[in-house]
């Protein structure tokens, strides 16, 4: 009998890939959506539009239909988990890398706070409402989830992604930089240096992330795994990589982060780094890159350019990017006169070496030895 799966969200960007995926391997593939948005998917691909959100909606789609493997990539983690109890033997879910850690300042992270390369084995999630709301609900849904598996109503496996980039997002946030250019804006606003680094993954890596769950259950079983690209830059080579790729020699504006809200929508949550540590899955499963970082951003970059956002439209406004250029050219001119018209008596610092590179026996440690 051919097995079934159930993919829960399978028209996003990652969508298409798992169900190829899942259909090369033998299954018979439902897509459960809420029909907002179409892909083009195989015609043997059943659809089932209804809201996996709530129990009694995501049940209601589902009849008393069962099946062998759940792709959980959309709704609530809490409300599948619940529902899929008895329907299948296998639930692989896709959940956020960062949203459930426990604020940076919660005391299990240790008298350094929470690190800004967060380790798997040691990973704490948070338990504070007043940290966030959603942060303890998204943390619960995971204990629920493995709950369910040590229970025994099925296998699971979680996959924890940060930001997933490449075509067909719902907010694409390389066209924050993209549109700037197309504009013809050819000084753009950072903060601090552009250093601040991130941990991403493309759409076709993360498709690869839940082929090999799929292929290796036994491996897979009852595990959290957190998927990255391999390659992290910091953002203001990432800017200066979508520029050159655009063909245009663009000035960076470095500015103190609170100053620099025009590139706040495309640092999205702050200033500080938000990088995880991804060795479970290369070691446990096999994992490395299929698309490397840099073909990834430019096939990221051509996508837009060939399909860019409607100005206005549904992705700027979940970008929170204004694109205001009559506000950027004033802050870029009130910040080009501090600069201008600052003064700084103090001596310019000079780096020095600690130890002793004498010219001469017995000579002592100075400043101007090297």
């Amino acid at each position: 009998m051919t097995p079934k799966a159930l993919v829960i969200g399978g028209t996003g960007p990652t969508g298409p890939g798992v169900v190829t995926g899942l259909l090369e391997r033998g299954f018979q593939v439902t897509v459960l959506h809420g029909g907002q948005h179409e892909a083009h998917l195989p015609p043997e691909v059943r659809h089932v539009h209804t809201d996996p959100h709530w129990p009694e909606t995501l049940a209601a789609g589902l009849g008393r239909e069962e099946f062998e493997l759940v792709v959980a990539q959309y709704g609530r983690l809490a409300v599948t988990t619940e529902v899929m109890t008895g329907r299948t033997s296998r639930l692989i879910a896709i959940g956020g890398a960062h949203g459930s850690l426990a604020s940076p300042s919660d005391p299990r992270w240790g008298p350094l706070g929470r690190p800004a390369l967060v380790p798997e084995e040691d990973e704490h999630l948070e338990r504070d409402p007043e940290q966030g709301k959603l942060a303890v609900k998204m943390a619960a849904a995971e204990q629920a989830l493995f709950e369910a598996h040590d229970a025994g109503a099925f296998q699971a496996t979680l996959l924890a992604y940060p930001v997933v980039y490449g075509p067909r997002q719902l907010a694409p946030h390389e066209w924050c930089i993209v549109r700037r250019i197309l504009d013809g804006r050819r000084r753009i606003v950072i903060a601090d240096g552009g250093i601040r680094l991130e941990s991403r993954l493309h759409t076709v890596n993360a498709v690869h992330a839940v082929m090999l769950a799929v292929d290796q259950p036994a491996a897979a079983s009852g595990r959290k795994y957190v998927v990255a690209d391999d390659t992290v830059v910091d953002m203001r080579h990432r800017i200066e990589f979508v520029a050159a790729r655009l063909g245009a020699e663009v000035e960076l504006v470095d500015l103190p982060y609170l100053l620099a809200t025009p590139c706040h929508p495309y640092w999205r949550h702050g200033p500080d780094h938000r990088l995880r540590n991804t060795e479970r899955i290369r070691a446990e499963l096999g994992y490395t890159d299929t698309v490397a970082a840099d073909a990834a951003l430019a096939a990221t970059v051509d996508w837009l350019v060939a399909n860019p956002p409607s100005p206005g439209g549904p992705e700027e406004s979940r970008l929170g990017d204004r694109f205001d250029y009559t506000h950027e050219d004033d802050l870029i001119a009130q910040w080009d006169a501090v600069r201008h018209g600052w003064s700084d008596e103090a001596p310019a610092f000079r780096a020095t070496h600690a130890y002793r590179h004498p010219r001469h026996p017995g000579e002592t440690w100075s400043p101007g030895t090297r």
